[in-house]
């Protein structure tokens, strides 16, 4: 049982910033970004006209929306909204065009419809912009190339740009390639990165200012709390669903390796209760594809035959077989190593069936696909593309703003 003198010690504690503030509980209470805005009386944003940039998982700790705290706001006055890939409210999974804001009154800018980045038009009457968007931790997340095109209009309109931090799900210690070849850049991959790359929002704006040279007027509001070492559970944060199909955390560690197979053939579970937590297709015999991984040996994951039919998108209304992944130890997974080995089980059990082109996409990385084609081992895969992780890793130390603890490295672990 926690005493009152132990509950003081630990306020004390968190106030002079030993540990993070934890509840009564004890599990630590990780403030985001807009709840330090909110400490600090929203002084950051004196006097601004203020575009915001948000979806449903832009809330404070208590459940207020941003963009409520904002709109109430009398230090500043938010005048316009924008919304990326899924809507405003998180919940679509097509594109969609500018509206007005049902229950502020206010324009709302689609920025997954014809336009993909804030036009001049749209800018009129802002001067500043404000991120607040929970990402999920791997490169293809649209999220991220949004806040990248945000950042960039605002330095091209010269007005300054913050980016609410909010954790990254699932860790900052765990990096993982392949890296994005230069050329092969999209709206699923902004510049180059490796699938997983270990940062926060905050932290990736910083990176894609400098490595960019977009030269933004950027601030970070910090969060505090919040380690690397952290996965979404050390947050003491409640889960929302940052997309439709993201609906857990062990779907979260999954996806940068699962999701690889999105642009092939082989459905990955929309259309089922367990996005990213379930592969398969009509052609896959479910026990001679989870007998090959369990021959693999991958740390951190187990695998169970089973068969389903999904009811969205790839092989929709078709019964297949396929493997239930199952998450066992988080720190030891390394999730887009997993992701190559079923490409590469794939293609080799079922080289006549299995669309390997379509990984291409979001592997982005034309030599890794040389390998795995060429037979290699998803491990000399990853080795062979450390060069380039390294120079990354490097790069990245510059930008990182909590604490600066040794990075593991890709490969198999």
């Amino acid at each position: 049982m926690i005493t009152k003198r132990v509950l003081f010690s630990l306020y004390l504690s968190a106030f002079l910033g030993i540990i993070p503030l934890a509840g009564a509980d004890g599990v630590p209470r990780v403030l985001n970004g807009i709840d330090v805005l909110r400490e600090q009386n929203f002084e950051p944003l004196a006097g601004k006209h203020v575009g915001l940039i948000t979806n449903h998982t832009g809330l404070s700790a208590d459940g207020t929306t941003t963009i409520d705290l904002l709109y109430r706001s009398e230090v500043c006055k938010l005048v316009a909204l924008f919304s990326p890939e899924h809507g405003i409210r998180g919940n679509l999974d097509v594109e969609t065009g500018s509206s007005v804001d049902e229950s502020t009154g206010l324009p709302l800018y689609s920025l997954y419809g014809d336009n993909r980045r804030p036009t001049a038009e749209m800018l009129k009457g802002i001067d500043a912009l404000v991120f607040d968007i929970q990402d999920i931790g791997a490169r293809f997340y649209t999220y991220i190339t949004t806040m990248a095109y945000c950042l960039e209009a605002a330095a091209r309109a010269n007005i300054p740009f913050f980016v609410l931090d909010r954790p990254n799900p699932i860790g900052g210690t765990q990096v993982e390639g392949p890296m994005l070849d230069a050329d092969k850049t999209s709206f699923v991959g902004y510049m180059p990165l490796p699938v997983r790359h270990g940062m926060t929002v905050g932290e990736l704006a910083r990176y894609f200012n400098a490595e960019k040279r977009i030269g933004a007027a950027l601030e970070v509001i910090e969060m505090k709390g919040w380690r690397r070492s952290y996965f979404f559970w050390d947050t003491g944060q409640l889960w929302i669903d940052p997309s439709p199909n993201m609906r857990s955390m062990p779907a979260a560690i999954l996806y940068p390796g699962v999701c690889l197979l999105e642009g092939s053939n082989v459905s990955v579970g929309r259309g089922t209760d367990r996005p990213f937590e379930i592969v398969g297709a009509p052609w896959i015999e479910p026990r001679r594809l989870a007998a090959s991984l369990w021959a693999a040996q991958i740390p951190g994951a187990r695998f169970v035959p089973v068969f389903f039919t999904p009811t969205a998108g790839k092989n929709r209304g078709t019964k297949c077989g396929g493997i239930s992944l199952l998450v066992t130890s988080p720190e030891k997974l390394n999730s887009v190593f997993l992701g190559l080995t079923l490409v590469s089980i794939l293609y080799k059990l079922y080289p006549k069936e299995f669309d390997m082109d379509g990984v291409q996409e979001l592997l982005g990385n034309a030599e890794a696909m040389r390998r795995l084609k060429a037979g290699q081992p998803p491990a000399q895969v990853l080795q062979a593309d450390g060069p380039g992780l390294r120079k990354f890793l490097a790069r990245r130390q510059k930008v990182l703003i909590y604490d600066r603890i040794s990075t593991r490295k890709e490969g198999r672990q």
